[in-house]
């Protein structure tokens, strides 16, 4: 989970809330190990825990968390995953936990983790251990660091063993247990033989008979993807546009560029590394020298003059993908390109010369974004925090010079996490998000200005006003956060509106919706709603229904809403469709003042909306007192 956009890691993660991290993880998890692992392969769940909410969202950072907080929440999509899609191995995060580095947080992995959690798998780090001695000085050698990391409840240390290559002597004079060192084996041993890699202990697994995909039904998948990730924020009914019906204008230095819709972990940022490194050995890049050690030096290191190696990267890699531009001429072959603004420099243009250049059109397109990956001039990714999450470069400045044209601007945002969209939302008669949608992006994106898509995404994260408002999240506690019973004297005095630009669940259509909700109840130990969605627009599209719970009286401090589950369902114009949205009582528990962890007795209001901001109807139901843990 993840709940500051500073944090250059955010198009990462599922986004900031329990129940769709934990929807999202368990999917993946099924979907890489089967349901019994027969396909050879195990996932791995990252990072543990609480790594997205550091201090400033300072990459690696200390997380100033309470353990109501960190258990009730944060833990929650590895517990569901452990439980519901059988989760075999676990990697450390690289913060501290109050003043422990999760490296050697005994209670993160012996307590929680194996204890409430029931984790029985393997626990890796990915150069954690290394951090206790070079980081947070915790260590005073490479054995020592190890010793801390295995009694907490490590078991293999990744990419390397420079750490655990320490511990002999340790062991030989008495400071290191050599019981801790055989728990540690146990726990790989356990492993391999979940997939039969042990012949003594059970017959090799045969994995499934697994049918390749062929490059049409991954290219169809694809598609799927991205058309239903691409997310509509805001519409003055501009959108969809006619082709040949309009003089198009577009602008934004995202529009010809491939490079910009891939982020890190993709195999477009894996093209880029040697190139970044062939640039330091080449003596290219001052103040660095070529070592071992110079892969973490260049995460936030600046390659001046990459860009266009990197783009003849991505087109290399993927040779039929299309630019946005590109895209759009192959629709409507009349679309005219202005070339101003940047991704990397401001001030590159006169706001006359932008208005003057689009006067003739009847509508213009403005492409934006952010870059992210793990070398070069990237502005999100790896290791790159920023203090002003903002469209990088002139690009804000950009949209507000072509609103000043008088022509409506449909702004295109290319990004992976929410950014400060203020000005943006202000200056556009539209505004498309589409995130990071790789080889698929340019005529995904030109599909949906047309109309032969229906935007369906959703938002993950809450998209802030200003960047004072950070973090902002919609399950805050009640009593804090924006969505404050007191609001008009609660709120930000230097801002006229508290409130979220774009709120947690957010997404338009083309068409339009109305929700009703039927019935509402506690049957068995699950909480449901049956209601009924009629699309009452003139076009086909995907409602995506999102049932929210609050507790209305409970002994410690709840949250205002907490997300229990949602559902995508398409309808034609005037179609109506009952749907019923369910969850477990126990997805409301939490840990109580005597340490036990629970449901209390009391009253539950249960909410229908298209978004969280947005409820359609709530009704409220009695729940029982439920014991699930007790300490």
């Amino acid at each position: 989970m993840a709940r500051d956009i500073r944090w250059g890691r955010i198009h990462e993660t599922y986004g900031e809330d329990a129940e769709l991290v934990a929807q999202m993880g368990i999917g993946f998890i099924r979907g890489i190990q089967g349901g019994d692992a027969r396909s050879g392969v195990l996932a791995t769940a990252k990072h543990f825990l609480a790594y997205g909410v550091s201090l400033a969202a300072l990459n690696q950072a200390t997380t100033q968390l309470g353990r109501r907080e960190l258990v009730d929440v944060h833990a929650e999509p590895f517990r569901r995953s452990i439980a519901e899609a059988g989760l075999s191995i676990v990697m450390n995060s690289y913060n501290d936990v109050d003043g422990i580095p999760a490296a050697s947080n005994t209670w993160l992995f012996r307590e929680l983790l194996r204890g409430q959690l029931g984790f029985d798998g393997l626990v890796v780090s990915d150069g954690a251990i290394s951090m206790l001695l070079t980081t947070y000085l915790t260590a005073a050698t490479a054995g020592h660091a190890a010793g801390q990391a295995l009694t907490a409840g490590i078991d293999v240390e990744l990419p390397s063993a420079s750490m655990t290559a320490g511990l002999r002597p340790l062991i030989e004079d008495g400071t290191f247990s050599e019981e801790v060192l055989d728990l540690a084996v146990l726990n790989v041993l356990r492993v391999k033989h979940r997939l039969g890699l042990i012949p003594a202990m059970s017959p090799p697994s045969v994995p499934h008979d697994l049918q390749p995909v062929s490059d049409s039904e991954a290219a169809r998948l694809a598609r799927e993807v991205a058309a239903q990730s691409v997310t509509l924020l805001a519409n003055d009914g501009v959108l969809p546009l006619s082709p040949g019906s309009h003089r198009i204008a577009v602008v934004g230095p995202a529009a010809t560029e491939l490079r910009i819709h891939f982020g890190a972990y993709t195999s477009v940022s894996d093209g880029e590394m040697p190139v970044a490194v062939a640039e330091i050995i080449a003596g290219n890049v001052p103040g660095i020298d070529a070592s071992p050690d110079v892969l973490p030096d260049m995460f936030q290191t600046r390659l001046p003059g990459v860009e266009p190696r990197f783009e003849e990267g991505a087109r290399r890699l993927h040779p039929e993908a299309k630019t946005v531009l590109e895209a759009l001429r192959t629709l409507d072959g009349h679309v005219e390109f202005h070339d101003f603004g940047s991704i990397t420099t401001d001030g590159g243009f006169i706001a006359e010369d932008v208005a003057a250049a689009v006067k003739d059109a009847d509508v213009v397109i403005a492409v934006v974004g952010e870059r992210t990956g793990w070398f070069g001039n990237h502005t999100a990714g790896e290791g790159r925090t920023v203090a002003r999450p903002e469209l990088p470069g002139d690009q804000a400045e950009l949209v507000a010079a072509l609103s000043m044209a008088g022509k409506p601007v449909i702004t295109v945002v290319i990004s992976g996490r929410p950014l400060i969209l203020e000005r943006v939302h202000e200056a556009s008669a539209a505004v498309v998000l589409a995130p990071l949608l790789g080889p698929m992006a340019g005529e995904t994106i030109a599909n949906v200005l047309f109309g032969r898509i229906h935007p369906s995404g959703r938002t993950p994260s809450t998209f802030p006003r200003s960047a004072g408002q950070i973090p902002m999240y919609h399950g805050h506690p009640i009593g804090s956060g924006y969505d404050h019973p007191t609001l008009p004297r609660y709120g930000y005095t230097d801002l006229p509106d508290s409130t979220p630009l774009y709120p947690f669940g957010h997404g338009l259509s083309f068409t339009t919706f109305e929700m009703s909700l039927q019935h509402a109840s506690l049957t068995g130990d699950h909480l449901a709603v049956e209601a009924v969605i009629q699309n009452t627009g003139t076009r086909a599209g995907t409602a995506i229904p999102q049932l929210y719970a609050r507790d209305e009286a409970a002994s410690v401090v709840r949250p205002v809403r907490q997300l229990l589950d949602f559902t995508r369902i398409e309808l034609e114009p005037g179609a109506t469709a009952t749907v019923r949205l369910s969850a477990p009582l126990c997805r409301l528990a939490y840990t109580w003042e005597d340490g036990r962890r629970g449901v209390e007795a009391g009253l539950v209001t249960l909410m229908l909306g298209s978004s969280s901001a947005t409820i359609e109807a709530a009704s409220t139901v009695e729940v029982p007192e439920v014991v699930i843990d007790a300490p």
